[in-house]
């Protein structure tokens, strides 16, 4: 079943009096529980993608199906609604709040939906840490983390609130090898415990190596490069 439909998107950006095709006609699906990558060199259309994969911003023709919604339909308020319930972010430098704890990080998409009592908000973030190997650092603030623990703290505040889909934009760019690979596996194994379906924008050979379906984008046309078992 898609999880993600994508079917002749376009997006086009006002540059000065000259616009600027950004995405051009890219039709794709994504299967739930999938581990797929965007990828491509820098300018290609990778990050355009996956803000619309991740309704941070509008299509400006074609059809988007996200979690059997039309997202290209929804206004601003309902985009952002729609993000809380069914997507969760990992970004490249991190993204965290520097004078909030691990456990304070994991716990803020928690806080901005309803419903959710301390207790609740913290038994979940509690099991999450656990879950990305951080269950002792709870504490720290992210100035006392490595890279790596920043990285899976980054993980963990994107599945906390149990998204359908995580959206990964370059996130082992700032990791050295080991700790991309441990990563990587990371998330993997979150994929496969929690069938959560990740899609990456990389032109990291790492994450490229473990993706099982790759998409490449160049000047903002797409293809399939094919999968891998």
């Amino acid at each position: 079943m898609s999880l993600v439909s994508a079917q002749d998107l376009t997006k086009t950006y006002a540059s000065g009096d000259v616009p600027v095709l950004a995405l051009r006609g890219a039709s794709f699906d994504i299967e739930a529980g999938s581990f797929a990558a965007f990828v491509g060199p820098s300018g290609s259309g990778k990050s355009t993608l996956l803000n619309l994969l991740g309704c941070l911003d509008q299509p400006s023709s074609g059809s988007l199906t996200v979690v059997d919604t039309d997202v290209a339909a929804l206004d601003r308020e309902q985009r952002a609604q729609f993000r809380g319930d069914h997507i969760g972010f990992v970004f490249q430098d991190f993204n965290l709040i520097p004078v909030l704890s691990a456990f304070e990080n994991v716990e803020l998409p928690l806080m901005m939906l309803r419903g959710w009592s301390v207790g609740r908000r913290r038994q979940k973030v509690e099991e999450v840490l656990k879950a990305v190997e951080l269950g002792e650092l709870g504490a720290k603030r992210p100035d006392k983390l490595s890279g790596g623990q920043k990285q899976r703290v980054a993980v963990a505040r994107a599945l906390v609130t149990g998204p359908e889909l995580v959206l990964a934009d370059e996130p082992t760019a700032n990791l050295d090898r080991e700790t991309a690979l441990r990563v990587i596996d990371l998330m993997k194994r979150m994929r496969d415990e929690l069938g959560t379906t990740f899609v990456f924008s990389t032109h990291d050979p790492k994450v490229m190596a473990a993706a099982e379906l790759i998409f490449t984008l160049e000047d903002g046309q797409l293809r399939k490069e094919g999968e891998t078992t």
